[in-house]
């Protein structure tokens, strides 16, 4: 059993002061000040106490947080750096983070309490309690053990969103297997290269899932990726869909017939872990290369969402918590299955689109539900801006109290019509930067900081962050350069698995010493950070660099434009010049006068140097299935050149 001395059943709070967030004096800009009601509720009311606190003394910052989950063993050290970019959290310590999504809350008053409310495209509605979630996850953990899945070996989830992909996480991290979870929605090829990277031996998938009111063939897909790999034994399947699918006699089981077996039934040990085994692997794209199987451990990950959490959304027992991202994503990982059980909360998560059958899907979910907070893609709050605001106007959303994006940066309008129509002007907005990589919120507000639309403010708590030049020299205030962080981070990937000489070379070899994020950014004089873009996403015209985010955001403040994607083509004497993609909003349509007036509200906004030298009407855009829009693919589109791996491509 874990030491019940540094065993905390539920948060507490951070610190207890009346003074809001040590901010005295006015901040420069479009500024947002918290109300009074949310300051004094607010689990971090003084913001920058806790900062300093951290700032000074980093492992004692981690240790407090991490004394609130359970350990079977304590660790030795909060911190082991000997084998720098290797860090090691809570060395020595022995836990496993079901333990503390699950196992620890079965004697108290929590088990009855609901874990998850589910609600499938098609209208139809399971919920768990924390007692049902652990008997769940207990089941299936003894099935993929009776399938000779044990310690340290790879299991293959490529899954719609439904609470069996939570499920099979879960059950494989209480044994110690590690689960790789492929988005489902990647193509064959995609699925095939990660189930043979990772030498997976069993597969978790199901029939098909619900999108847009169609069925998506996901046992078709496994079906023709696992034919080349040699790797898989064993693919077990859910029934979601009822549709006809080939099932492969001595491979292919089906999930709900194995569950009912007598070797399901009963408890199934949680595994004690290092604090520094694996949990899992999750494959990550870049521009080019092959995908990056980006690895997580157990105890720094566990103790890095928990604190972030529990701290930027301010989660109380009351609370609906929905992240609207998929459970395939690094967001689903650490805020859908892992983040809100390790703080008690009861969380929400929706299978299909968010404008099927009508633009108000969301908005009803909300009404209906009594959802407090909301934490989603700003590509899916342009998307939803489109169709005005008559239709959540339609809906009661007012048990909403906080709000949440992720994924990119947010352009000002979005974030204005977030706060003004969805949040009516009363729910601060935790606009949050991250990657797969970081696992945490590292650049994010609490409720009680000022907020300025489009900035992430701040690194969290004990994070240091630099905007440096090519040289690694810090750039002045406003003035754009690399983002690099400087502290290591609990929730920090271990490696890249199976190869940590692309791990070194990725992340740190650039800036000695400095995690290189590959995003620029800059700092204003208040000491806020904008997130630009990606570094290949910034074009250079005569020598000037400008973020592809800036200019999008520029066009979506326009009236007209819903969405928009920028890109940089040759030319002949600017270096690069810029060319534009909008999707206009319900009631405009294109024409020379309007691409016109866009070039020249760019120009006002920016200056005659941001003007694009052509803007395109699409009906879409190729974006990632997490909603990230592939520039790449526009620019080769557009010179008329192979388009390159575009297995991560929405459709």
């Amino acid at each position: 059993m874990p030491n019940d001395q540094v065993n905390v059943k539920t948060p507490s709070p951070v610190k207890e002061q009346t003074q809001t967030d040590g901010h005295d004096q006015q901040l420069s800009g479009d500024v947002y000040y918290p109300s009074p009601d949310v300051t004094q509720q607010a689990r971090v009311k003084d913001w920058q106490a806790i900062a300093d606190f951290a700032a000074q003394d980093l492992r004692g910052y981690w240790a407090k947080e991490a004394e609130e989950l359970s350990w079977f063993q304590k660790w030795d050290e909060v911190l082991d750096d000997s084998d720098k970019p290797f860090f090691k959290w809570f060395a020595g310590a022995k836990t496993n983070i079901v333990y503390n999504c699950l196992d620890r809350y079965q004697k108290t008053g929590v088990q009855n309490k609901l874990a998850m409310v589910w609600v499938g495209e098609p209208g139809d509605v399971r919920t768990y309690s924390y007692y049902a979630l652990n008997r769940e996850v207990n089941q299936f953990a003894n099935v993929l053990k009776a399938m000779g899945v044990k310690k340290g070996d790879r299991v293959t989830v490529y899954m719609p969103r439904i609470p069996e992909i939570a499920i099979a996480m879960l059950a494989c991290a209480k044994i110690g297997a590690i689960h790789s979870v492929v988005y489902g929605g990647f193509s064959v090829d995609a699925l095939q290269g990660r189930i043979e990277d990772s030498e997976s031996r069993v597969v978790v998938t199901a029939d098909g899932g619900w999108m847009n009111g169609k069925i998506v063939e996901l046992k078709k897909t496994v079906d023709d990726a696992v034919r080349r790999c040699p790797t898989v034994e064993t693919v077990i399947v859910v029934r979601r869909t009822h549709h006809e699918v080939k099932m492969e006699s001595g491979r292919d089981y089906w999930y709900h017939d194995l569950m009912k077996l007598p070797v399901a039934s009963g408890k199934c040990q949680t595994e004690v872990m290092d604090a520094n085994d694996p949990l899992y692997i999750l494959y990550t794209s870049g521009t080019t290369g092959k995908p990056k199987a980006i690895q997580h451990v157990h105890g720094g990950y566990m103790v890095g969402i928990y604190s972030t959490l529990k701290n930027v959304f301010d989660l109380r027992d009351e609370d609906r918590w929905w992240c609207a991202a998929d459970p395939g994503w690094v967001t689903g990982h650490s805020y859908i299955v892992y983040g809100p059980l390790l703080v008690g909360a009861t969380s929400f998560m929706y299978e299909g689109a968010p404008t099927y059958p009508y633009p108000n899907r969301w908005w009803s979910l909300i009404e209906k539900y009594g959802i407090t907070i909301l934490y989603t893609a700003p590509t899916a709050i342009r998307g939803l801006m489109r169709f005005g605001e008559s239709w959540p106007n339609r809906h009661d959303l007012s048990s909403l109290r906080l709000l949440g994006t992720v994924g990119e940066p947010i352009n000002p309008e979005a974030w204005k019509w977030y706060h003004r129509v969805i949040g009516k002007e009363k729910c601060p907005i935790m606009d949050t930067w991250w990657q797969t990589e970081t696992g945490m919120f590292m650049i994010t507000p609490t409720p009680t900081v000022p907020l300025k639309p489009g900035s992430g403010t701040r690194p969290y708590f004990g994070l240091t962050a630099e905007i440096v030049d090519d040289q690694g020299n810090p750039t002045p205030t406003d003035e754009e350069g690399y983002l690099v962080l400087t502290r290591p981070w609990p929730a920090m990937l271990s490696t890249i698995y199976r190869d940590p000489e692309r791990y070194v070379r990725q992340y740190w070899s650039k800036y000695p010493g400095k995690y290189m994020t590959g995003d620029s950014a800059k700092r204003d004089v208040d000491g806020y950070y904008w997130i630009i873009g990606r570094v290949d996403d910034v074009i250079k015209v005569s020598g000037y660099r400008l973020g592809t985010a800036e200019i999008e955001s520029a066009l979506v403040s326009h009236p007209a434009v819903a969405e928009a994607a920028a890109i940089g083509l040759p030319h002949e004497i600017k270096g690069q010049a810029i060319y534009s993609y909008c999707i206009l909003r319900a009631g405009h349509s294109p024409s020379p006068e309007l691409a016109e007036e866009l070039r020249q509200h760019v120009g006002q906004h920016m200056g005659p140097i941001a003007r694009p030298e052509q803007v395109t009407f699409v009906e879409k855009l190729p974006k990632t299935r997490s909603g990230k829009i592939m520039r790449r693919v526009l620019k080769a589109r557009a010179q008329g050149l192979p388009e390159g791996d575009v297995t991560t491509l929405e459709e």
